[in-house]
């Protein structure tokens, strides 16, 4: 997709790393450092670029019938509103999501965002090395919670009637969290195939194996019982 002469003046030498259509002949296209939104010509307005920084501290979504306004929070300096056509809003939200993640420091360099999902107060982003895992109103902010897959012992997925359960074991402990039935299989092949890739297995079951070895081996020995070898100590008198 060729950028408008307005908008490819503005990104200048920046790599843009996704373009999404916002109909009309608006577009959006998404550098690493900024998100930036032209507006092509109309009755009442010339054509324009807006920028949203991506040194963001919080982001929170508002959808209506027809228009979306994404809402970032920039702390002292305020917030900024973006405003989109509701069926865009998510092509929109998930290389922004990225952006403010990787501007963060949350994602590292070579990290790919590989999918985000929304369900109602639970914002689940898929990377190619963890899971961020956000509750509450806001799509993103501080609050948040991150999973990495080097820590991963376990990875298992519970069906139920409405929802189904996605389990994570690490650090000795479970995380579970629920994902309405209808995004539930997306979400359960992305996960699975991140943490497989990261892995280097072909499925979860070679994960659960491996990771159950290693475990094993990193175990103290049964019959030592881990206790400290002093030695023979001294020759009795």
């Amino acid at each position: 997709m060729s950028l408008p002469e307005l908008l490819a003046a503005t990104v200048g030498d920046e790599d843009v790393v996704a373009e999404v259509p916002l109909g009309g002949g608006d577009q959006l296209a998404v550098t690493p450092t900024r998100t930036l939104v032209y507006r092509g010509d109309g009755l009442l307005s010339d054509e324009s670029v807006d920028e949203y920084g991506h040194d963001v501290e919080r982001i929170g979504v508002s959808t209506g019938r027809r228009k979306a306004k994404i809402t970032l929070g920039y702390g002292l300096d305020g917030d900024e509103t973006l405003s989109v056509p509701s069926k865009r809003v998510d092509d929109v939200l998930h290389p922004l999501l990225a952006g403010v993640l990787s501007a963060s420091g949350v994602t590292g360099a070579g990290e790919t965002v590989v999918r985000t999902f929304r369900f109602s107060e639970l914002t689940l982003v898929v990377t190619s090395e963890r899971l961020v895992k956000h509750v509450g109103s806001a799509v993103w902010d501080a609050e948040f919670e991150e999973f990495h897959y080097a820590d991963l012992t376990g990875l298992d997925f519970e069906d139920g009637t409405v929802a189904t359960a996605v389990v994570l074991v690490h650090d000795g402990r479970s995380e579970r969290f629920k994902a309405p039935n209808e995004s539930a299989r997306a979400l359960r092949e992305t996960l699975a195939d991140a943490v497989c890739s990261f892995h280097g297995v072909d499925s979860l079951e070679e994960f659960r194996v491996a990771a159950a070895a290693e475990a094993e081996e990193s175990a103290p020995d049964a019959e030592g019982g881990g206790a400290t070898d002093f030695g023979e100590g001294p020759d009795p008198l």
